[in-house]
C-alpha cells in the first residue's frame, strides 16, 4: 500500500518510516509516528523513506532533490553516523510529514511540528537493538532484490546468446538422462568470422572435422571422451532435418563417404552428425554442442588462456603458429593455430592432430575447474558470456538455465576420471594412397561395447567400485536351468523385431521354452533392463549369462513372484541382435592410447 492510501499514522508498519535529514542529507527511521513528534524522537531512528515498496517511492523524495539510488546510497552509509546522534543528543531532526488529514502535506509541515516539540530521552538499549535488527533486515532484503535483478538480467543476457538447432528425435528432450548422458561435442571448420580466411576452403558450408562423444557414466563418476576422425570412412544414414518454415525433410543417405560430409553438406545439420556417430558406435547421443573457429579463440581468451606443452619448437608457415619447446600459454588466435595445425606433430595427419586437441582440451578442462577461475566472478563472467555466445546446441539444452544445469551435472566427474581415446583404426584396405581410415576390426567394437555397458576406462574411488561390487554380485549364484527360465520379452530398442527373434533364439538355442514375445515396450531405451523378484534370482542369473547381460541390467524387485509368473527383458539400443553379448569387455583394448585429462602432456 503506498502513502497517499494510509490513513491513520498509527496503522504505519515501524519498518516502513523513513525521514530525510536535511541537516545531514542522510534518511533516518522514525519509529513514532505521531505528527508532533519531538524532533530527539526523531533522530534516535535511523534508515531511509522507503525500503519496502520499491523505486516509485524512492524516486519521490521529499523535495524531488533526491534520486532513489542516491536515497539507497545515503541509507547505507547512515548506520554509523546515526549512533552518534543518539549518543550526543544535540541535533534536531525535523519530525515526519504528517499523512493525517487536515494536517498538510509539504516540508513546511514537517519542520513546523518539530520546531514545537521537545527533547526526548534516549530509548532503551533494547529499543536500539530493534532498530539495528530493523536496518540489517532491511539491507538484507535489499541486497537479495539487487542480486535477484542482477542474476534475471544475467540470464536474459546469456540466454540471448544461445544459438539453436532443431534436430527432432535425434535427441534427448530432456535435459538430463536417467542413465548415463552422451553429448556429441562438434567442432566445424565453417570461417566465418574475421580473420579466419586464412584456414582454406572459404566460403565452406562447414564440416564436422572435429568430433568428440563425450560420455558421462551413470553414476557420475567417470567420463570417456571418444574422438573419431574426420578422413574415418563410414556411411550416412538417411535423417530427417526441420527446415526455416517449420517442415520436415528427409536427406538421402549416402554409403562409404568421410564421417565430416555427415554435417553442412547437401543440407545436413547436426542431428544428421548424431545419427552417424549412432550408426557406427551404437550409442545415441542426448545432446550436441558445436563450435566454429570463433568460439575457440572467445572460449580461449574468456578463460585467460589454455597452458599447454611442446616437446620441440614449433613454427608452422601454414598455420602461422609459433612456440617454443616447454610449457606456453595460448588463447586466440594462437589457440585456433595450434587446434588447426598438423604439420608439426607426429607423421603430420589427422590422428596426430587429434592427440595435440585432447591434450589442448584436458588442460582448458583444468583451468575452468581450477580455483583462479572458480573463485573469480570476473573471469566466470566472461566465461560464461563467451560459451553461451559460442555455443549452437540442440533445444534440449537451449537455454542458460539448461546448460547450467548440464554443466553442473558433467561438473560432478573427478577431472582425473576423464579419459580421452580415439576411436582405433586402421588404414582404408580399399586405397592405393592411404588417405581415410576405416574402424579396427576387433578393438573399435569393444571399445563401444565398454561405453554401452558403462565400464570405465579409469580407476574409480574405493566408495564407487564397492557400489559396483554389489551390483556385479547380483550376478553370482546359482543359476536355474533353462527349461526353469519364464521370462516375457520387450523390445526397446532400435532394432525391428527384436524381441521375436530374441524368443527364437532363446527356445531354439538356449533352450528356454518359457519365453515370450511381448513385442514393443511402451518406450525406447538405452540400456537393456530385466526386472525379476528375489525368488527369481536363479533364473536371473541364468538369462544374464546366456545373453551377456550386464551387472548394471539387473533390476531386482522387492516381493516374491507368484509361480506363474515371468521375469521381464526389455531390449535396450545396447542391444545389437540375437547371441550377441550386451555387455563389453572389463578393460580397453591391448593398445588403445588413452589419456587423462587430470595430466598435462607434451605434444610431440
Amino acid at each position: 500500500m503506498d502513502a497517499q492510501s494510509r490513513g491513520r499514522a498509527d496503522d504505519i508498519d515501524p519498518a516502513d518510516q523513513w525521514v530525510l535529514n536535511p541537516q545531514t542529507g542522510n534518511y533516518e527511521l522514525r519509529l513514532d509516528h505521531s505528527a508532533g513528534e519531538s524532533p530527539v524522537a526523531a533522530r534516535t531512528a535511523t534508515g531511509a523513506d522507503s525500503s519496502h515498496h520499491g523505486d516509485a517511492r524512492i524516486g519521490s523524495q521529499r523535495d524531488g532533490s533526491a534520486s532513489g539510488d542516491a536515497g539507497l546510497r545515503d541509507g547505507a552509509g547512515l548506520h554509523k553516523d546515526s549512533g552518534r546522534r543518539e549518543d550526543s543528543g544535540r541535533r534536531e531532526v525535523p519530525g515526519q510529514r504528517s499523512r493525517r488529514a487536515g494536517q498538510g502535506g509539504g516540508r513546511g509541515a514537517d519542520a513546523s511540528a518539530a520546531g514545537g516539540a521537545g527533547r526526548r530521552k534516549r530509548k532503551a538499549p533494547k529499543a536500539r537493538r530493534k532498530k539495528a535488527l530493523m536496518w540489517t533486515g532491511g539491507v538484507t532484503a535489499f541486497v537479495v532484490v539487487a542480486a535477484g535483478v542482477g542474476a534475471y538480467i544475467l540470464y536474459e543476457r546469456f540466454n540471448g546468446n544461445i544459438s539453436t538447432i532443431d534436430i527432432g528425435d535425434a535427441g534427448n528432450k530432456d535435459v538430463l538422462s536417467e542413465g548415463p548422458m552422451n553429448i556429441l561435442i562438434i567442432g566445424t571448420d565453417k570461417r566465418t568470422g574475421k580473420g579466419n580466411e586464412g584456414y582454406g576452403d572459404k566460403g565452406s558450408e562447414g564440416h564436422a572435422d572435429t568430433n568428440i562423444l563425450f560420455h558421462v557414466s551413470e553414476d557420475r563418476t567417470n567420463a570417456t571422451a571418444l574422438s573419431i576422425p574426420r578422413d574415418l570412412m563410414t556411411d550416412i544414414p538417411d535423417c530427417e532435418t526441420k527446415q526455416p518454415d517449420g517442415s520436415t525433410k528427409t536427406i538421402p543417405g549416402t554409403p562409404g563417404v568421410r564421417f565430416n560430409v555427415s554435417l553442412g553438406q547437401e543440407g545436413r545439420n547436426p542431428g544428421c552428425t548424431m545419427q552417424t556417430v549412432e550408426a557406427i558406435t551404437g550409442i545415441k547421443p542426448d545432446h550436441f554442442m558445436m563450435v566454429d573457429f570463433n568460439a575457440v579463440k572467445e572460449l580461449t581468451t574468456a578463460v585467460g588462456g589454455v597452458k599447454v606443452c611442446m616437446a620441440k619448437p614449433v613454427d608452422d608457415p601454414k598455420s602461422h603458429l609459433k612456440l617454443p619447446a616447454g610449457e606456453s600459454v595460448v588463447a586466440g588466435e594462437d589457440a585456433l593455430a595450434l587446434l588447426r595445425t598438423r604439420h608439426s606433430f607426429g607423421n603430420e595427419s589427422d590422428l596426430d592432430r587429434i592427440k595435440v586437441q585432447q591434450q589442448f582440451l584436458g588442460s582448458m578442462i583444468r583451468e575452468m575447474k581450477s580455483s583462479d577461475t572458480l573463485t573469480n566472478p570476473t573471469k566466470l563472467f566472461k566465461l560464461a558470456d563467451a560459451a553461451t555466445n559460442a555455443l549452437t546446441v540442440d533445444q534440449g539444452i537451449g537455454s542458460a538455465k539448461k546448460l547450467m544445469t548440464l554443466a553442473q551435472e558433467i561438473g560432478k566427474v573427478d577431472t582425473k576420471n576423464i579419459t580421452f581415446v580415439t576411436l582405433p583404426v586402421i588404414d582404408n584396405p580399399a586405397e592405393t594412397v592411404k588417405a581415410t581410415v576405416v574402424p579396427h576390426p576387433t578393438q573399435a567394437e569393444q571399445l563401444f561395447a565398454m561405453m554401452r555397458s558403462d565400464t570405465s576406462l579409469t580407476e574409480v574411488k574405493q566408495k564407487e567400485k564397492a557400489a559396483k561390487s554389489a551390483q556385479a554380485a547380483l550376478l553370482k549364484g546359482p543359476k536355474a536351468a533353462p527349461a526353469d527360465v519364464r521370462v516375457d520379452v520387450l523390445n526397446g530398442g532400435e532394432i525391428s523385431g527384436a524381441a521375436g527373434a530374441t524368443v527364437t533364439w532363446l527356445q531354439n538355442q538356449q533352450g528356454v521354452l518359457k519365453s515370450t514375445n511381448k513385442a514393443n515396450a511402451p518406450e525406447k531405451i538405452g540400456k537393456t533392463t530385466l526386472e525379476y523378484a528375489p525368488n527369481q534370482a536363479d533364473q536371473a542369473r541364468a538369462l544374464a549369462e546366456m545373453m551377456g547381460l550386464p551387472a548394471a541390467a539387473m533390476k531386482p524387485g522387492t516381493a516374491d513372484a507368484g509361480e506363474l509368473e515371468a521375469m521381464v527383458l526389455t531390449l535396450g539400443a545396447d542391444f545389437k541382435g540375437a547371441g550377441i553379448p550386451i555387455t563389453g569387455p572389463a578393460k580397453a583394448p591391448e593398445g588403445i592410447e588413452k589419456a587423462s585429462a587430470d595430466k598435462a602432456v607434451c605434444a610431440k
